[in-house]
């Protein structure tokens, strides 16, 4: 089973929107088959495993991070490959969250006497694949928070200045790590300030790039209007000619009013499910990050932060919004893990609420 998981690892930031999935097929002691998911539409990691084995397959055993697939999706049901491969035992390490297959193939297998045995490193299957148990379960995008960070929190000089906060391997970094990700959003701010293209460091992962533009303000040169990947621009208004002009370039334009007269998050959230997003990555500015945090809506937090003190009073925070009232009552941060990226520090964690 580790080995399926590792085998599952390879394909980060590829499969969108399907889960990380590795499987491994065993004969009298001996790997004959194994294989790993690569990309939607292509054959699942149970078959790429069975089609290695061939003969071989029968009579052996199967190792898979997940359970075969029930349903027929953009490929067809991976249980009934199983099944007819003569494999004899099943060992799964996490039932698959989405309600179109959740235990069914577990109990199907058992039903045609095939041994199954279930929960096999559990915890980390689910852990690489967190983004899809959190969309088939709470029906939005697992949402993480990014900034790059001075000491003291800043992530702009008192003059606007904020290029570059962090030391450039971090900033590879950070693209890299794009690559993770589904879909990248900022504020209509950062664009209107810095005109970011929002690209991953290669620049062919596909990254849906989603604008929270509530007065509709985006310009119409953006650089991100001219890259390959598909733009989402989320608003609180109805501009006809604008929105027109958006569609014609390929942009998905989204309504979701708030009560506030702002994008309202929690729908937002909901809209990027049905595009089969799983996970979120929320750039900046601060406006916006502070807004996921006061909606309770983010669910991890990834800081780079720079050995440097900005100090000032009018520099700019990289959290805002309304806040937290008091220490007992801010989000904490579980799990946290730190790296040494360059001269700066990477921070992770998950948000927790009180």
């Amino acid at each position: 089973m580790r080995r399926a998981l590792e085998l599952a690892s390879r394909a980060m930031g590829k499969t969108f929107p399907n889960p990380l999935v590795g499987a491994v097929v065993v004969k009298n002691g001996r790997v004959v088959g194994e294989g790993f998911h690569k990309k939607a539409g292509g054959p699942h990691a149970e078959i790429m495993a069975l089609r290695q084995a061939g003969r071989m397959a029968k009579g052996g055993a199967l190792f898979c991070t997940f359970e075969p697939c029930f349903h027929q999706g953009r490929t067809g049901p991976c249980v009934e490959a199983v099944l007819s491969s003569g494999i004899k035992e099943v060992y799964v390490g996490s039932r698959d969250p989405n309600p179109l297959t959740y235990g069914k193939s577990v109990r199907f297998l058992r039903s045609r006497g095939v041994s199954v045995t279930e929960g096999i490193l559990e915890k980390q299957i689910r852990q690489l694949n967190e983004p899809f148990f959190c969309a088939m379960r709470r029906k939005r995008p697992l949402v993480t928070l990014k900034a790059a960070v001075s000491l003291d929190g800043k992530i702009a000089a008192g003059t606007g200045h904020s290029q570059w906060i962090t030391s450039p391997a971090a900033r590879r970094h950070a693209r890299r790590m794009r690559n993770r990700y589904d879909a990248i959003a900022v504020g209509i701010r950062t664009v209107l300030k810095d005109d970011p293209e929002l690209e991953p460091l290669d620049g062919r992962h596909r990254l849906m790039k989603v604008i929270v533009d509530s007065s509709l303000r985006l310009p119409l040169r953006a650089r991100l209007l001219r890259t390959k990947q598909p733009v989402v621009v989320a608003t609180a208004v109805y501009r006809p000619a604008k929105e027109k002009f958006l569609v014609s370039r390929g942009v998905t334009v989204v309504h979701a009013k708030g009560r506030d007269g702002r994008v309202d998050l929690a729908l937002l959230l909901k809209r990027l499910h049905v595009m089969e997003v799983r996970h979120l990555l929320v750039e900046g500015g601060a406006v916006l990050t502070g807004s996921f945090l006061d909606e309770r809506l983010a669910d991890k937090i990834v800081f780079y932060l720079a050995p440097l003190v900005m100090g000032g009073e009018k520099a700019l925070a990289a959290i805002g919004g309304r806040g937290a009232e008091s220490p007992q009552k801010a989000a904490r941060i579980v799990g946290m893990g730190i790296e040494k990226i360059g001269r700066d520090l990477l921070i992770e964690g998950c948000l927790q609420y009180p």
